[in-house]
């Protein structure tokens, strides 16, 4: 029953957020907004909705390595297997005029969470400071993409162009993000107690696998596409949120958020190393090429299996 918790959870929390992201495309097409500012708010706050939700069930079910190690595999699995995975495609050679203000984003906001995870707290405080910051973050890079005319990619919504879909379409799709996380903490805190794995570990793989994948839907879709610079921009973005609005929210909602010591051993330097290597190759121009993809594949797979050996 808890691996059916946990499959059942990822089928809703991706079709929840697949219906509530279309849902608000075609409602900001209705409202005439522009598609720059879709992207950086409606679609990207949209597919980074699961991780919030995932996050904020651990915390009400007292689950915080659970939160916390989400956030932390999910960094490490967006930038190792999402990113790897485009490279091994060859997706990632044309890169769009803002990746080097996202790459600096990435690693100052992983600067952030490597120092809350060696104090070994986010107080409420501290959490609403790191809502400010993406808030901040968010404005400058729209302002900046307007400045220089960089495109955003939105993408077309299967959805009919008609308010009496699109409204009903967020709705149920909110609803589905909330209930696929109940189900998903829910099968994972099962499987920890019934295997004797820590949740942080849980955390870690199985949830962060999970809610990365819809990051690599949207970057293997933008790759196909020959939108590479959208591929590694979706990537960048959903990490610079995860970390400060992920859990920024989850320390404002939960009072506060405890993180375990087990994350200072080992997975922090592991986002901190990944994001680095990624964040330096783009500012250093350097080409993502597929033998840099397998690499980063095939480590992503080692971490894994160290995880639970």
């Amino acid at each position: 029953m808890d691996v059916a918790y946990v499959l059942i959870g990822f089928v809703f929390l991706m079709g929840g957020g697949e219906g509530l992201v279309q849902g608000a495309i075609r409602i900001s097409g209705r409202l005439q907004i522009p598609p720059l500012l879709v992207g950086f708010t409606v679609v990207a706050i949209g597919t980074s909705l699961p991780e919030l939700a995932v996050a904020l069930e651990a915390v009400k079910q007292s689950s915080p390595e659970i939160a916390v190690g989400g956030v932390l595999g999910s960094n490490v699995a967006n930038v190792m297997l999402v990113l790897g995975t485009a490279a091994v495609l060859g997706v990632c050679s044309d890169l769009d005029q803002g990746i080097k203000r996202d790459a600096t984003a990435v690693m100052a906001a992983t600067l952030v969470l490597l120092a809350i995870v060696m104090i070994g707290e986010v107080t409420q405080m501290v959490g609403v400071g790191m809502i400010i910051a993406l808030a901040g973050y968010y404005w400058y890079a729209y302002v900046d993409a307007t400045r220089v005319g960089e495109e955003v990619e939105v993408g077309h919504s299967w959805l009919p162009d008609r308010l009496d879909m699109a409204v009903p379409s967020c709705i149920v799709g909110g609803y589905l993000i909330w209930l696929g996380a109940d189900y998903l903490v829910r099968g994972a805190t099962g499987i920890a107690e019934n295997y004797g794995i820590s949740e942080a570990v849980i955390g870690l793989s199985m949830v962060a696998l999970g809610t990365s994948l819809p990051e690599l839907a949207v970057t293997l879709v933008a790759g196909l596409r020959g939108q590479g610079g959208v591929a590694i921009g979706n990537v960048l973005g959903s990490n610079v949120i995860n970390i400060l609005g992920i859990l920024g929210g989850a320390a404002i909602i939960g009072g506060g958020l405890e993180i375990s010591s087990t994350f200072a051993e080992r997975d922090v330097w592991v986002v901190f190393a990944t994001s680095g290597l990624i964040a330096g190759m783009l500012l250093g121009e350097r080409e993502l090429g597929k033998g840099v993809g397998l690499t980063m594949i095939f480590g992503y797979l080692a971490y894994i299996i160290i995880l639970y050996l």
